[in-house]
């Protein structure tokens, strides 16, 4: 470890970076709040990159979380809501940095394992679905529940729901249901499904790699631990998802679930109903766009165009106060129905915003 590796790790705040061997590792350690992520710990993960990258004696990236409940719970929804409610610039500054950190971590050039243990909710799957290397366990978590928030899924998460199989993605992203490990794998955001208990093993050899060691050769690593899952129970609707799902307006796949009339079906229907009906037309249009993109960095252009609408929104406001600041689980959306959504309302959220744009020549 060098001098400078040893400043960083001897305060333990909100980010832990160190070097443990010939691994790299990267810390959340706000496990209180579930390691989610803020402006501060977006830039610190983005400097840690920079000396990873740098140090030859690095051999691999560990993307790890502290505590017991997982790797991260998203972004600092509470921080966003003040500074929206304010008429700050968080959203802003917070989205920018955090999408062009997604963008460098997809583009890393050297192996970047993370390990997706736990929760792992919007801004963790920025963190870790764009990884080499993306390890679950049976504990995993993973959802992008934004819908219900007024927003939509981001850090990427369009490409990735855009190539999940079938409407799996679509699925997933409008109803921000929760995926397990083997569901994870099958919707393209996980490669492996190591049990908890093995990670500690895994990450020790990890650290023994010796500089130069290329991807393959981390996957076979990786492999050693893993489980042969079976499909998670997702994947065993898909043929009904596709035949909900298939559609390009969220009229159609109201229609398609209320035809259907079975109690999948019917739950289906019941959860779209309780999230807003602009962040679920928004989030349609936005998957749709994405599956034509020849790109994660084009996917996080549109992506930037729409998070600076949803900060300026009374739905964001309103779905982070009933989700997390009142708890009340009762958010009165604006509009309160799907077919209330008007071009007129989307338009701003796909326009060119000028000097705003997000410019992927800032990346290092």
């Amino acid at each position: 470890m060098t001098a400078s590796t040893a400043a960083v790790a001897d305060v333990e705040g909100d980010l832990i970076v160190r070097r443990e061997g010939s691994a790299g590792i990267i810390r959340l350690n706000r496990p209180k709040a579930i390691n989610a992520l803020t402006l501060e710990m977006s830039e610190g993960i983005d400097a840690a990159l920079d000396q990873f990258e740098a140090d030859p004696a690095v051999a691999v990236v560990v993307l790890e979380g502290a505590g017991e409940r997982g790797l991260c719970a998203g972004g600092d929804i509470r921080g966003l809501y003040e500074s929206s409610r304010a008429g700050g610039d968080l959203g802003k500054r917070f989205w920018r940095q955090e999408y062009l950190m997604n963008a460098r971590i997809a583009k890393f050039p050297k192996p970047y394992v993370a390990f997706m243990d736990g929760l792992v909710m919007g801004g963790g799957v920025g963190l870790s679905g764009h990884a080499r290397h993306r390890v679950v366990t049976e504990k995993t978590k993973l959802a992008m529940p934004e819908v219900g928030l007024g927003f939509f899924p981001d850090v990427g998460g369009t490409w990735l729901l855009s190539r999940s199989p079938g409407e799996i993605g679509t699925y997933f992203g409008l109803t921000g249901q929760t995926m397990n490990g083997p569901d994870a794998i099958h919707a393209g955001f996980a490669d492996a499904v190591v049990p908890s208990a093995k990670l500690a093993a895994l990450r020790e050899v990890l650290t023994k790699v010796r500089p130069g060691t290329v991807s393959s050769e981390i996957a076979l690593l990786i492999d050693g631990f893993a489980l042969r899952e079976a499909a998670g129970p997702v994947a065993a609707m898909q043929s009904n998802i596709d035949a909900w799902f298939g559609y390009d307006r969220m009229e159609d796949i109201v229609a398609a679930l209320q035809r259907d009339g079975s109690e999948l079906a019917g739950s289906t229907l019941k959860t779209l109903n309780e999230k807003s009906p602009r962040g679920m037309v928004v989030t349609l249009k936005l998957l749709r766009l994405a599956r034509t993109s020849s790109s994660l960095q084009q996917c996080l252009t549109r992506e930037y165009r729409a998070a600076l609408q949803v900060f300026a929104s009374d739905d964001f406001r309103e779905g982070v106060r009933a989700a997390v600041i009142d708890k009340d689980r009762n958010p009165r959306w604006s509009p309160a129905r799907i077919e209330d959504v008007t071009p007129e309302m989307l338009a701003p959220y796909f326009a060119d915003i000028g000097a705003d744009e997000l410019l992927f020549d800032q990346l290092k």
